[in-house]
């Protein structure tokens, strides 16, 4: 196991945002280094990618000390998946493992709309979210049988925001993820 990777992706990640990039900046500088970092699965310590049999696992990696973004893991056992969410940030979502279906929505008029047929990620797949550009889905993995992987950079600390959940009727609920441990990867470890 390389922690090297990740050390790297979260240094460069820091240089983007001590340069004041914005969303479109780091949503575009982002993206590539995230495919790189994918494409090597060698650098997730095995706690932070267990699954657990009831419930997603959201797993913070890294939180900027700034809160300017955070990286989770997110961990899939079969047939889990998330309530219609928004994220009210900027996001980059990237399968490490396995593969993940994703059904995009939109609000318009108090009513939420699907928009756009399923969407299946396979590993090394990205996906975009933010209030500019889309910002409501539902995620599921995407393997009947097994766990999957992804990897999403948020542009703040994303389990200490407060989102919303929505019911197929449009009912909004409010709520604040957290994360499934207390702990995080140590970057530092030779």
């Amino acid at each position: 196991m390389s922690i090297r990777l990740f050390r790297d992706f979260v240094c460069e990640l820091t240089n983007l945002a001590d340069q004041g990039s914005g969303e479109a900046e780091m949503l575009g500088a982002a993206r590539p280094m995230l495919s790189d970092l994918l494409a090597r699965d060698t650098w997730l310590p095995d706690e932070f990618a267990r699954p657990n049999e009831n419930f997603y696992q959201q797993y913070l990696l890294h939180c900027d000390l700034k809160q300017r973004f955070s990286i989770v893991s997110f961990v899939w056992g079969p047939g889990q998946e998330t309530p219609i969410h928004d994220h009210t940030v900027w996001g980059l979502l990237g399968v490490l493992r396995g593969s993940e279906v994703s059904q995009r929505y939109e609000m318009n008029e108090g009513e939420l709309h699907e928009t756009g047929g399923l969407e299946i990620l396979e590993a090394g797949a990205i996906d975009a979210v933010s209030p500019t550009i889309g910002d409501i889905h539902r995620v599921r993995n995407g393997r009947p049988n097994k766990p999957s992987v992804s990897i999403h950079l948020y542009g703040g600390n994303i389990g200490a925001i407060s989102r919303h959940a929505f019911k197929g009727d449009g009912t909004v609920k409010d709520f604040t993820s957290g994360y499934s441990l207390e702990t995080v990867p140590n970057l530092w470890t030779r």
